[in-house]
């Protein structure tokens, strides 16, 4: 009598139900894309031995039960064979529910770098937060959020050989210093396939930005770097054979497609000139 009147001072925040495994609708907003079938198994056999320990957690909506936490054991009570799972019942709209479940899987080592950001950038895109209010909800910096979103700028190519060479969010980030294309994907092949760590991946950056400077300040001008100077040379020229005695005439024709500089040189008098020259010199 006395255990029974000390529980009924404690509040019930949700209840536990027992809900058919089959019934249980997949969470929409749920980040993590992967999930290790090994692990899953491994799992299933502890909740055979064990019991399922912690129950999952669900809302409803239209009166049916949606996963807010808990996917992979749901799945692994699944492959246990349990036909019913208990379930706390949470109060939450979607985007409470879509916090949950994020928060859920972010506090679970296996979950990869590029799925938490995904994670983080829907749940700003759909619920319209800032930077600044995602972080607070998820009870960290604002510079954490700002760093996961910036590693999405890299490839799908770039992302699966990131997890698959077990490398980290910082080797990631790392990268996006280089611009998208061939060199950013060959310096991330010479980081897996070397087994470069941070320090190292870093200082491979440095070499090849800085050498893309290199290239860039050695890198040819162009010639002529204005039309109109060109054409002041011409017409410079054609002055400067007029004063020798050459009769040179110059002729421009500009549409709007091109523009034509015809130069007229007659040969008589552009060997006269250089015949007096050539006297000028010997005299």
């Amino acid at each position: 009598m006395q255990i029974g009147k000390r529980k009924s001072r404690y509040k019930y925040s949700g209840r536990v139900l027992l809900i058919p495994t089959n019934e249980i609708q997949s969470n929409p907003d749920q980040p993590r894309r992967t999930f290790s079938y090994e692990k899953l198994l491994e799992l299933a056999q502890s909740i055979d031995e064990n019991g399922l320990l912690n129950p999952v957690s669900v809302t409803f909506r239209e009166d049916k039960p949606v996963l807010v936490a808990g996917e992979r054991r749901l799945r692994a009570a699944k492959i246990a064979g349990m036909k019913q799972i208990p379930c706390i019942e949470v109060e939450a709209d979607e985007s409470k529910a879509a916090l949950l479940t994020l928060i859920e899987n972010l506090q679970r080592e296996d979950m990869n770098c590029f799925e938490e950001a995904e994670g983080i950038k829907r749940l700003i895109r759909v619920y319209g937060l800032t930077q600044e209010e995602a972080s607070h909800q998820l009870g960290c910096a604002q510079s954490t959020v700002a760093n996961r979103l910036r590693i999405l700028k890299l490839s799908q190519e770039e992302r699966e050989i990131i997890i698959k060479e077990g490398l980290t969010e910082r080797h990631a980030r790392t990268l996006i210093r280089l611009p998208e294309g061939p060199k950013r994907l060959a310096a991330l092949l010479r980081i897996a396939q070397g087994r470069l760590n941070v320090a190292q991946s870093e200082r491979l950056v440095e070499e090849i930005l800085e050498t893309r400077e290199d290239e860039k300040r050695r890198k040819p001008m162009p010639l002529v770097r204005d039309v109109r100077l060109f054409i002041n040379t011409v017409s410079h020229a054609v002055d400067t054979m007029r004063r020798s005695g050459i009769e040179a005439s110059a002729e421009k024709i500009e549409t709007e497609e091109y523009i034509e500089y015809l130069v007229r040189i007659p040969k008589g008098t552009a060997v006269a000139a250089s015949n007096r020259q050539k006297s000028s010199c010997t005299a």
